[in-house]
């Protein structure tokens, strides 16, 4: 129970790598928001089933107004709020090509929900954390970012600024107790990337290779990494990136 009595966000739960840190929150103790632009009531209805304490809050993160009432919301049911976990992102959706042939349109999509979503939820938190002069933000990042994976440019810049974000927040946050790190996930087995047949197809085994323990890795790999920044074991930590890939950064 290495969160109780902590009340956590966390952004696009409703799937993926979101809903297995959502779930081993709660099971860790800590009261847990699933935040999704889709439905997040299952998510929520597998935490209560399992014994723990969640809501669900339907929101676009790329909306300041929907962003500010969730926010708002939160703190008018829970009293504070402890951790924010930004996982929110356009990712299994995307389609591999040259950046050349890359439409507007998806450019600055990915742009709102992977960069200013994270940066919206982040400012609408601080003031509740400053005010308690205690809280931990942890941005999921990816892998791409650090090897510079071609033919996503959209996304890998977007995960590029988030790493970088998430530093120089760091400098501005420390002073009022509040840490920011980032985890950068590999390839992983989602529900969204197995949904992605060509996408699948063309990392699943390259990834696998190269890796320093070559498996598949799966959402529970990553939410031990996503319990230690939100505890209290890792106050000391802030402004950090750490891949969760299986050593192939």
């Amino acid at each position: 129970m290495q969160l109780s009595g902590k009340v956590a966000i966390v952004t696009g739960a409703s799937t993926g790598l979101g809903r297995a840190i959502a779930g081993r929150y709660a099971a860790e103790g800590a009261a847990v928001v699933v935040a999704d632009i889709n439905d997040p009531e299952p998510a929520v209805a597998e935490i209560l089933e399992a014994g723990g304490v969640a809501v669900g809050q339907r929101v676009d993160v790329a909306s300041e107004d929907q962003v500010t009432a969730m926010v708002a919301e939160v703190i008018s049911r829970f009293g504070q709020i402890d951790v924010l976990v930004n996982n929110a992102a356009v990712s299994a959706s995307l389609k591999q090509q040259p950046f050349e042939d890359i439409d507007l349109h998806e450019w600055r999509k990915v742009m709102d929900v992977n960069v200013l979503g994270v940066f919206l939820c982040i400012r609408a938190v601080t003031p509740s954390m400053r005010a308690r002069r205690s809280g931990s933000i942890i941005n999921i990042g990816s892998g791409t970012a650090i090897k510079a994976l071609p033919r996503l440019t959209h996304y890998v810049a977007s995960k590029a600024a988030v790493h970088v974000m998430t530093r120089s927040l760091a400098r501005e946050l420390g002073v009022d107790n509040i840490t920011i790190n980032a985890i950068a996930p590999g390839y992983f087995l989602t529900e969204g990337n197995l949904g992605n047949p060509e996408f699948l197809a063309l990392q699943r085994d390259i990834a696998v290779q190269n890796r320093s323990i070559p498996r598949d890795a799966y959402p529970d790999d990553l939410t031990g990494a996503a319990v230690f920044f939100a505890g209290d074991q890792s106050r000391f930590i802030t402004g950090q990136i750490l891949p969760v890939d299986g050593g192939s950064v």
